[in-house]
């Protein structure tokens, strides 16, 4: 079990503040790197996910960082003459060059060169127990500090709390999605958040959806923004109202670069703000593996894209 670490201000998500009250705030449990795939099996089924320390090379991961900044480095994202590496922000509002720079990166050969890293196609070979497949759409997130909020006194938009398979119906549930910090990411950063014991609460969702969506035609079926989910397919948005509505918590780490959380289609999780003291620009990335041999969703086919409505 990990210690818990108090974050250095409250946590907020979308408005809404995220108490750290022992009973509603816990620590992700971490598994070292050198476990073997049975063992790794056996905590994943057990937890909904896994959070493997080291997995890569931490220079690894850091080169990617500064290379996805140093793409940025005449947009006004960071200050001028920063280290790229570091992800400092200036404090500019966001622009349209900024979000065409992303949507050029997750295209780039070094992206996916690192999302089909041997070490992890070669995990998830041996967690499916078969030759794996990654998802074509990946998606790279990068969250800057609340600094121009604060100002305008306004609630800034995060990840809200959901579970994935909602937004990948077309396919099946052995689907596995990979989140991995771009760089050293400490609680106050707004990595991801995982309602403890949520994997079998998701699994009730879907159970409960599949349900009332008998009479709704295939592809209103696996929408997320069908008539029978919120908008977007989110759980919800009010993440210390969900923990005392199921008498849970959420479990919140310390990441490193180098760090990979393994989650389960029905595991769920959210994303809280970037309150960073140091001004430092949250990076991360997720994708999907599952195995060849089982149905795919063919809408994640496709190059991510800011409208793609998934």
């Amino acid at each position: 079990m990990n210690s818990f670490r108090k974050p250095l201000q409250p946590l907020t998500s979308n408005g809404y503040t995220l108490s750290s009250a022992l009973n509603r705030l816990g620590p992700l449990n971490s598994s070292q790197s050198d476990l073997t795939i049975e063992e790794y099996k056996r905590l994943f089924q057990l937890q909904g996910y896994l959070w493997i320390k080291g997995f890569f090379e931490r220079k690894e991961v850091l080169e990617l960082r500064k290379r996805f900044f140093e793409s940025y480095r005449d947009s006004g994202l960071l200050p001028f003459d920063s280290n790229p590496q570091e992800g400092l922000f200036s404090g500019n509002a966001e622009t349209e060059l900024n979000q065409k720079i992303l949507m050029e990166f997750v295209r780039t050969a070094a992206y996916e060169s690192f999302c089909l890293h041997p070490k992890l196609w070669q995990f998830y070979d041996n967690f499916f127990g078969s030759p794996s497949y990654l998802h074509k759409r990946k998606i790279i997130r990068y969250k800057t500090p609340n600094v121009l909020n604060q100002l305008l006194k306004t609630h800034p938009a995060t990840t809200p709390a959901h579970y994935d398979l909602i937004y990948l119906r077309g396919g099946n549930d052995t689907v596995v999605s990979s989140w991995i910090p771009l760089g050293d990411t400490p609680i106050e950063m707004g990595g991801l958040v995982y309602l403890e014991g949520s994997d079998l609460l998701g699994r009730k969702m879907e159970a409960d959806f599949t349900a009332q969506h008998q009479n709704l035609s295939p592809e209103e079926r696996i929408s997320a923004y069908n008539k029978n989910m919120i908008e977007g397919g989110w759980v919800g948005k009010d993440l210390e109202a969900m923990a005392e509505q199921f008498d849970t918590r959420w479990l919140v780490a310390d990441y490193e670069a180098g760090d990979i959380v393994f989650h389960s289609p029905y595991m769920i999780h959210a994303a809280t703000n970037n309150i960073d003291a140091n001004g430092r620009i949250r990076l991360s990335t997720d994708i999907r593996y599952q195995s060849i041999r089982e149905e795919i969703d063919v809408r994640w086919g496709n190059h991510w894209t800011l409208e793609d409505m998934l």
